[in-house]
């Protein structure tokens, strides 16, 4: 369980970081950070298979495929929808949907053999949190001018990221217990491998040209930003969710999703060099006696 728990955050903690990448790259279309992102995953994942190719375990044509449609509705479309939504709305109010993830996990991962006022106090702190961050957060769409409407399209995506994170969550724990003889290794490369094809083929048909892209002025964090977020929060957490997967129960992966928002918002106000407000801060504490509580309850 110690192992699970400390892959959880340990694959939140990376995950924080595609919030507040958009930010750094101004000028990048969401295609293209999307694409850039998801090809430097599948380049690492390719690689990592062929430097085991000897001992790796190769998908049969049906997991392929699968590994095809779960890389498209948890990592590419939702990335996609992710970063066009923080475009729109900023980091905070995506932040805060993307947030109502672990809820939703939790009610719907529920183990048989768990009672309900044992999730409950996490799932009620957890509440809070989001309760006191949507204080804070929406604020900024009363501030917004009367032409604020990309601002609502932007939350729009962000539910659509939800959604399809969501059903990810859900589908890739199950998919990992009925085959535990997939590693978590194995199965993130492929995933990776699947989500690389993607991305390319993404950047081919909706992404800026060669020409348009030599012209930015930011290159070199552009490309750092890519490499980081495709290896770090792609291929590495992918790796850390499936041992996360195999280890703990989907409601207590659920509550860990938490831990993605904390340090979402971490690095916002890092990246910003704010202080968070106090609704922010205690929201932040409640996050966290949060996990403690579905921690212990599922012990």
């Amino acid at each position: 369980m110690l192992t699970g728990l400390v892959a959880g955050l340990a694959a939140g903690a990376l995950w924080g970081m595609v919030f507040v990448v958009p930010r750094m790259t101004p000028g990048l279309s969401s295609v293209d950070l999307t694409a850039g992102r998801f090809i430097s995953y599948g380049g690492m994942a390719a690689l990592a298979m062929l430097l085991t190719w000897r001992s790796h375990t190769w998908p049969t044509a049906r997991q392929a495929v699968t590994a095809l449609g779960m890389s498209l509705l948890g990592a590419t479309g939702y990335y996609l929808l992710l970063a066009q939504s923080i475009v729109y709305a900023g980091t905070e109010v995506p932040t805060l949907i993307i947030g109502t993830i672990p809820i939703w996990v939790m009610l719907l991962g529920k183990p048989v053999g768990l009672k309900w006022a044992g999730l409950l106090p996490g799932l009620l702190l957890t509440l809070g949190g989001l309760a006191l961050m949507m204080q804070s957060t929406l604020s900024q769409a009363a501030r917004l001018p009367a032409g604020g409407g990309q601002f609502w399209w932007g939350v729009l995506l962000a539910l659509g990221a939800m959604l399809c994170w969501t059903a990810f969550a859900l589908v890739n724990a199950a998919w990992l217990k009925r085959h535990p003889e997939v590693s978590a290794t194995e199965w993130a490369n492929w995933l990776g491998v699947a989500t690389g094809l993607g991305a390319f083929v993404l950047w081919l048909l909706l992404g800026s040209d060669i020409r348009t892209l030599s012209l930015l002025d930011n290159q070199a964090v552009i490309v750092m930003a890519c490499i980081a977020t495709g290896i770090g929060s792609g291929w590495a957490a992918s790796i850390l969710w499936n041992v996360a997967s195999q280890r703990l129960s989907v409601s207590l992966c659920g509550q860990l999703i938490v831990s993605e928002t904390l340090f979402a918002l971490f690095y916002s106000f890092v990246w910003d060099g704010v202080w968070p407000a106090a609704t922010q801060a205690w929201a932040a504490v409640l996050f966290t006696l949060g996990i403690l509580a579905s921690i212990r309850a599922h012990r």
